[in-house]
């Protein structure tokens, strides 16, 4: 079964777009294999999307042995109004967001907060992100294997964390939508909590 083949072209078609017209980073971590990072621009929209992250179910970290075919699989896109260049350090982030599963044993679930420890692209002042459920359709594998999911993933900032922490992920984009912040913009300000 090549999970990694069937996730790529589900999402190439989510997009509308063939391999050609994508850009694609690499990013390797020690003792995990490589995750990749698709660029996938869309009219005034730049989709970063990690392939990777589903080639093995994630699990309970405490189990004996893993199950190699059951589990929760995931992906994660990031959605952002114009690109932050690629020597930005986004993949290096987005990579080991992706790779947490494996190196962490953390388990990718909508409204999780994932703290970077460092900001998501240079310059940046985004150091955790939010995660939440995403509009591409989950990819169906062959029995026993569970689905692939998508997950959004949206930087926030040392404040806008700790207001999750408090009050929860939908409080904080009931904070977002009240202020008329658009998350998806790379230069956007943090919310005003």
């Amino acid at each position: 079964m090549d999970v990694l083949a069937s996730v790529r072209a589900d999402v190439l078609d989510h997009f509308g777009v063939d391999a050609a017209r994508v850009d694609a980073a690499s990013v390797t971590f020690l003792g995990v294999e490589p995750i990749e990072i698709l660029r996938i621009v869309a009219g005034d929209l730049v989709h970063y999307v990690t392939l990777g992250g589903s080639r093995h179910p994630m699990g309970d970290p405490t189990a004996l042995l893993a199950d190699p075919l059951r589990g929760p699989r995931a992906e994660l896109v990031l959605t952002l109004r114009s690109g932050v260049g690629a020597s930005s350090g986004l993949a290096k982030s987005l990579g080991i967001l992706a790779a947490a599963p494996v190196v962490e044993g953390v388990v990718l679930q909508a409204d999780a907060l994932m703290e970077l420890g460092e900001s998501m692209w240079h310059d940046a002042p985004f150091t955790s992100v939010l995660l939440g459920d995403s509009d591409i359709p989950d990819v169906v594998l062959p029995d026993p294997a569970e689905p692939v999911r998508y997950f959004t993933v949206t930087p926030v900032t040392a404040t806008e964390a700790a207001w999750v922490r408090v009050r929860g992920a939908q409080a904080l984009r009931d904070a977002w939508q009240e202020a008329g912040i658009d998350v998806r913009d790379p230069t956007r300000p943090a919310a005003n909590l």
